[in-house]
C-alpha cells in the first residue's frame, strides 16, 4: 500500500502541486497539509480526477492545540472506492479565521461542519445553516476546546415546584480523590471487606 501511496504523492505533485503544501504518509495513510484558501480547490481536484476518485467524505473533524497560534486543525478524511485509498487532508486555522465550507464539492460536509463549528467553535465561509447542532440552544462555548472546563458552567435539573428545566452553577458534591489505576484497591485509606483474607 505505502508503494502505491508513494507513487499517487509523485503523481499530485506533477499535477496539482500548488493546491497542498506538504505531504507525508505515516502508519500506511497519506496526508495532505493544504491551507484555507486553496482547500475547495484541492477538494474538487481529488474528487473529480479520474486518477484520485475521492468521491466519498467520511468525515470532517476538529483538533484543538491550544499552545500554537493558530489552534485548530480542520480535518478532512476521503475515500476513495475505485482506487481502495483513504486520504487525509488538514488545514490549520485560528479561532477568529474561517475555513471555506466543503458542501458545494460534498453535500455531506453539512452536519460535520456544523458540529466542527458547535464543538470547536470553528467557523465555516459558506455554510447554509452554521449553526449548533449537539449542545442545547442557550449552551455558551464549545465544550471540547482543551480549556473548555470538564465540569461545564452550568448543570441541568428538572424542579418540580417550577414544573420546567433550570440551569445552575455547577455544584461539585463530591471531594476530588486522587487515583493511581494500578489497582482498582490500592489508594484508599480504608479496608475493603475481603481485604484481611488477603493477608493472611
Amino acid at each position: 500500500m505505502s508503494e502505491a501511496l508513494n507513487e499517487y504523492v509523485a503523481y499530485l505533485g506533477e499535477k496539482q502541486s500548488g493546491l497542498f503544501q506538504s505531504a507525508a504518509i505515516a502508519y500506511g495513510e497519506l496526508t495532505l497539509n493544504a491551507t484555507a484558501e486553496t482547500v475547495i480547490a484541492l477538494l474538487t481536484f481529488l474528487r473529480d480526477d479520474p486518477q484520485s476518485g475521492f468521491v466519498n467524505m467520511i468525515d470532517i473533524c476538529g483538533v484543538d492545540w491550544p499552545q500554537r497560534e493558530r489552534r485548530f486543525d480542520v480535518v478532512y478524511h476521503l475515500l476513495s472506492p475505485t482506487k481502495n485509498m483513504r486520504i487525509r487532508v488538514k488545514v490549520q486555522t485560528a479561532e477568529d479565521e474561517a475555513v471555506p465550507s466543503a458542501c458545494s464539492v460534498y453535500p455531506g460536509a453539512d452536519w460535520f461542519e456544523r458540529e466542527a463549528w458547535d464543538l470547536y467553535g470553528i467557523l465555516f465561509t459558506g455554510h447554509p445553516d452554521l449553526r449548533r447542532i449537539l449542545t442545547d440552544y442557550g449552551f455558551e462555548g464549545h465544550p471540547l476546546r482543551k480549556d473548555f472546563p470538564l465540569t461545564g458552567f452550568v448543570e441541568v435539573r428538572y424542579d418540580d415546584s417550577a414544573k420546567r428545566v433550570v440551569y445552575e452553577p455547577v455544584q461539585l458534591r463530591q471531594e476530588f480523590r486522587s487515583f493511581d489505576f494500578l489497582s482498582p484497591w490500592e489508594g484508599t485509606d480504608y479496608v475493603l471487606p475481603g481485604d484481611e483474607k488477603a493477608k493472611a
